[in-house]
């Protein structure tokens, strides 16, 4: 599909440096750019959500929080700070 957009002249400039040091053509970088928009702004796929539970049912790993308190142990508390 085809699309019209007004783009500023210093950016066609700059985009037109970047395409050419890359050996592309201006319309492979403007794809390139909006598939990059369109991945950085895709909340349907967040990393956090994707991987949330992977291991919930794990017996070897052992709870977070008291692994954490057993690192801490040989600080000073906050009070003494």
């Amino acid at each position: 599909m085809r699309i019209l957009t007004d783009i500023p002249e210093d950016d066609i400039e700059k985009l037109d440096a970047l395409a050419a040091k890359a050996k592309r053509s201006r319309a492979a970088a403007i794809r390139d750019a909006v598939k990059l928009y369109l991945a950085q702004n895709d909340t349907s796929n967040d990393w956090i959500m994707r991987g949330a539970g992977y291991w919930k049912d794990r017996g070897d790993i052992g709870d977070g929080v008291d692994y954490q308190r057993a690192m801490r142990e040989d600080r000073r508390p906050y009070e003494d700070i």
